[in-house]
């Protein structure tokens, strides 16, 4: 089993928390793990991506130019990484933002509405946990009980009195993904 995901939207949405919660999980599952995270120079607002290899065996390069699945959390992302993913392959999205949806009919195509659903818990912050949800209910490539120790290793330990908020918002996101239909041009 070889995973290779992108996860890709803007600085502060926990594009980068949510794939080293992914590398820290597979770790847990003695998975060959790769995380490499690209951001500019701004904290917050700025473009941010990272490339996450989950794999049984070893991995001969952290670098992809094409992808299993991507995680789009905006609109520059889209315009950037839907091309990226394999042909049968994965793109997940949280629709908020997005004004051109994916096109591409040779992929399975999923929405999360996860800037919604962690608005309507109280926490904008869980926002990535409700799209990490998502993601697992679609591929679940590592345990949750791993993505509870992906947490403890990647938060910091005044914040685990948080972690059953986060898996709260993991299973919302897997009972909140649906599938995308295309919408084909009428000719």
């Amino acid at each position: 089993m070889t995973e290779e995901i992108i996860i890709a939207g803007f600085g502060g949405q926990g594009v980068l928390s949510m794939g080293k919660i992914l590398a820290y999980s597979g770790i847990m599952q003695d998975q060959e793990v790769s995380w490499l995270p690209s951001y500019g120079p701004e904290m917050r607002g700025g473009t941010a991506n990272v490339t996450v290899i989950l794999s049984d065996e070893r991995i001969s390069s952290p670098y992809l130019k094409i992808v299993d699945t991507a995680i789009i959390l905006n609109q520059q992302s889209m315009d950037k990484f839907e091309a990226s993913v394999k042909p049968g392959g994965i793109l997940i999205y949280d629709p908020n933002g997005i004004t051109a949806h994916p096109t591409r009919t040779d992929i399975k195509i999923y929405q999360i509405e996860g800037t919604k659903l962690a608005a309507e818990m109280g926490n904008k912050k869980i926002f990535n946990m409700v799209i990490l949800g998502g993601y697992l209910k679609i591929k679940p490539v590592v345990k949750i009980e791993n993505v509870i120790e992906g947490l403890k290793k990647s938060i910091s330990e005044r914040y685990h009195h948080l972690i059953p908020l986060n898996l709260e918002a993991i299973t919302l996101g897997m009972n909140s993904i649906v599938p995308y239909k295309v919408v084909e041009p009428v000719s």
